[in-house]
């Protein structure tokens, strides 16, 4: 039996993650940083240390990876722009660009998981959520793109 490859978080979800942090809490002082920010800039620097580029989601430490899912939250959840030709036999979907596969088993991907399909088919950007229908893509809403704003109020 195959196993399952491992669900990376990339470095530049780290980033954005430290960046969300701070500029949610800012350093009262310039130097003193958040408990959030302090735990992914570990995680940060080691990758860096290290020379890699992902860190394994399962073995993260506690803390850095509450602090992830906490920027993670604010996301969009799924990339779907509403134009679903995986449905029409298409093995990749031309408006948002996952595979049907991915399409079908959303729901159980972890955020990790997630995170490297949006990864991938940003880098691509051949989907329509990213040329054609950019505009309808800014304009998502509902459970798959909740309002940031929304997820604040649940402080």
């Amino acid at each position: 039996m195959l196993s399952a490859p491992m669900a990376a978080i990339h470095i530049t979800d780290i980033e954005r993650a430290i960046n969300y942090w701070r500029a949610r809490h800012p350093s009262p002082d310039g130097i003193v940083a958040c408990a959030q920010v302090l735990a992914l800039a570990e995680v940060y620097a080691l990758l860096v240390y290290y020379r890699e580029s992902e860190c394994d989601e399962a073995t993260m430490p506690p803390a850095a990876r509450e602090a992830w899912l906490g920027w993670y939250a604010t996301t969009p959840d799924a990339p779907c722009i509403a134009i679903c030709s995986t449905s029409q036999g298409d093995p990749v979907c031309k408006g948002c660009g996952r595979t049907f596969d991915e399409v079908q088993h959303w729901t159980g991907l972890s955020p990790a998981e997630k995170r490297a399909v949006w990864r991938r088919i940003t880098q691509q950007g051949t989907a329509w959520r990213f040329n054609r229908y950019a505009e309808r893509a800014r304009r998502a809403t509902g459970v798959d793109h909740p309002d940031p704003t929304s997820l604040e109020a649940g402080r």
